[in-house]
Order: structure tokens, then C-alpha cells, then sequence
């Protein structure tokens, strides 16, 4: 079986992405027509012409455009199968889905209205595909500590549905220490905690989210390379780093694929994972970016094979699935 075939079939878990980073143009546009609202976009291609960016920024830009025209439950519902149906084509068995509650309630659509779409297509996609996921709700770092307290006060009638808190948007200037209270709070709730560090933040976003948020995950951590004492805590601890390689890309955090860190990290023995993180914006969902980091980095098959493992691994699953499905990524290679 060549590299390309086994990433196909290996299971494999994604722990990072954003469901409305998920949103393609042919549904963006479809739901827009349906809901009557105006974008500044008259057709798919341009659309897709809109898809070019140079920084984080830049991105979360049109990322946010999109968003508005999510209004009803059954658009929440759309958006979340289309990105089931992309999870069965790459045997992607179980996610972890992250979703921004605030940039849709700002907008005026109820909590409720969110969750209740995400966690139907949640259902239908462990009954129709036998994909099982969680929702992870985001707080948006460029907003206040007040909103993030107002968000999770709307999230608690929903907790059966939510595993965990994360931190997304905006990173520079927007620090882990900003929302301490929020996650402590989150904690005591009993949700589990993860936030996005060390992407464009420098590695001291990252021990902020460590020592002051708790967090389970980290998500991206590329720039802990920075820090070798901090390289040596994420090994001690099998710290999980959430990585999206062509989103890193994209974004340009590295400027080809060929100085993509992720193999070092793996060598080094961090706990690092594949992601796809925004795949409609940046360009590939789960396979295409472990295709990407194996043609560029020259993987072999046992660094696809502890990729595979290691996301289940760093999965909120319990432990009796977490075996089920790495018997069946090592069944592949006897």
C-alpha cells in the first residue's frame, strides 16, 4: 500500500477545526439566498476569489462575513453535515468541533439556535455515518472578559451537549491571562479546557495557557520550539499540540510546507496531532494535510501511523474507544 492509500484508510480523530471555518462557498451562497440576506459576493467564484489572505487577520475578516448569514437552526444543521460528509470521505472516525457562539449571538441568533442545529447534525452524523464528535465552545480572545462570562452563563442549560471551553480569534495582544476567571469558572463547571497559543502568540501565550487556563490541549503550539524549557515540559507532561499544517501555511506562519516544524516536534517527542482547522479557507481537509506534511517533510509510514494514534491519544474520548480505534490503526501495519 503506497503513503497515499494508507492515509486514506487509517482512522483518524481531528481535534481542531472550526466549524464555521468549515463553510464552503457553494453552501455559503446557497444559504444566503435562502435567508434573503446580502453578501458582497454575487456569485460562487467570487467567493472563492475572496478566499485569498495574507495573515490571521485578514482571514477572520471574510471568516466573520460568512458567518453572518448563518441565522437559522437548520443552517447550523447544513454546515455541520457538510463537514460530516468530509469527515467520512477521509475516515476521519471522530471530532472535535469547535464553534463561536459569540459571532452569531452578537449578531442577535440565540444560543440556543446554534447548539441545537450543531448538536442534531451531531446525532445524525454518529447514526447515519458512525462519526462521533464533541462540540467544544470557543470564546473569542478579541472581545472582552464580560462577554466571555455572559457566553458561558448562556452555555450551562446546555452542558450535557458541551465537553469543553477553548480560546480563539485574534491572538497577538490578546493573551491566555485575559480570560484566567473565565476558565477557572469553565473548570468548576466541569468542562474540560483548551486554547489556541503559540501560532502568531509568542511561546509565552503558551505557558499563560498551561499555568494560568489548565488547559488539556494546546492548539497549534508551533512556536513552542522557541523555548526549550518549554519544549521539555510539553514531552514531561504528553501535552497534546493541536497542529494545522496548511493552515500554518496559509497564514503564513511558515512560508513552505518544507519548514514545517511538525516532524521535529514529533522526533523530539511532542504529542503533536494533524488538524485541519479552517479546511474550506485554507485549502484541504484532514487527508490533504497529512498528504501535504508527507510530501513535503518525507514522513514514513510509522510517523503517519503515531500521527494516527497520537489523535486518539489526545482525544476527550473514553478509554475503552480510544483502544478500539488504535487496534484499528495498528491492524493496518501487521
Amino acid at each position: 500500500m503506497n503513503q497515499f492509500d494508507l492515509i486514506r484508510v487509517i482512522p483518524k480523530a481531528e481535534l481542531h477545526v472550526h466549524i464555521e471555518g468549515t463553510f464552503e462557498p457553494e453552501l455559503m451562497f446557497k444559504i444566503a439566498q435562502r435567508n434573503q440576506i446580502e453578501i458582497p459576493y454575487k456569485s460562487v467564484d467570487e467567493i472563492k476569489q475572496a478566499y485569498n489572505f495574507h495573515n490571521l487577520q485578514s482571514f477572520l475578516d471574510i471568516y466573520y462575513a460568512g458567518a453572518n448569514v448563518l441565522i437559522q437552526e437548520q443552517d447550523f444543521y447544513d454546515l455541520a453535515w457538510a463537514y460530516f460528509e468530509k469527515c467520512a470521505e477521509d475516515n476521519v472516525v471522530h471530532s472535535e468541533i469547535f464553534f463561536d457562539p459569540q459571532t452569531h449571538t452578537d449578531r442577535g441568533v440565540a444560543f440556543d439556535t446554534v447548539i441545537l442545529g450543531l448538536k442534531r447534525a451531531c446525532d445524525d452524523a454518529l447514526e447515519k455515518l458512525g462519526i462521533s464528535s464533541h462540540l467544544i465552545m470557543c470564546f473569542l480572545r478579541h472581545l472582552s472578559e464580560d462577554s466571555a462570562f455572559e457566553t458561558l452563563k448562556q452555555a450551562l442549560p446546555h452542558k450535557e451537549h458541551i465537553i469543553g471551553v477553548g480560546l480563539d480569534s485574534s491572538e497577538v495582544g490578546h493573551p491566555p491571562a485575559k480570560f484566567e476567571r473565565v476558565f477557572a469558572q469553565a473548570k468548576a463547571e466541569g468542562f474540560l479546557t483548551v486554547a489556541h497559543a503559540g501560532e502568531e502568540g509568542p511561546p509565552e501565550y503558551i505557558w499563560e495557557a498551561l499555568d494560568l487556563l489548565q488547559v488539556n490541549r494546546i492548539d497549534h503550539g508551533v512556536r513552542s520550539e522557541e523555548d526549550a524549557q518549554l519544549m521539555q515540559r510539553l514531552i514531561n507532561e504528553k501535552m497534546p499540540l493541536t497542529v494545522c499544517p496548511l493552515s500554518n501555511l496559509k497564514l503564513c506562519v511558515v512560508e513552505d510546507m518544507s519548514q514545517h516544524n511538525i516532524r521535529r516536534l514529533l522526533q523530539k517527542g511532542v504529542h503533536v496531532t494533524v488538524n485541519s482547522d479552517d479546511p474550506s479557507y485554507f485549502g484541504g481537509y484532514m487527508n490533504d494535510n497529512f498528504i501535504a506534511i508527507t510530501q513535503a517533510l518525507n514522513l514514513t509510514n510509522d510517523e503517519i501511523k503515531t500521527l494516527a494514534i497520537n489523535s486518539f491519544e489526545a482525544s476527550f474520548i473514553s478509554t475503552e474507544q480510544k483502544k478500539l480505534y488504535i487496534d484499528q490503526v495498528n491492524n493496518l501495519f501487521q
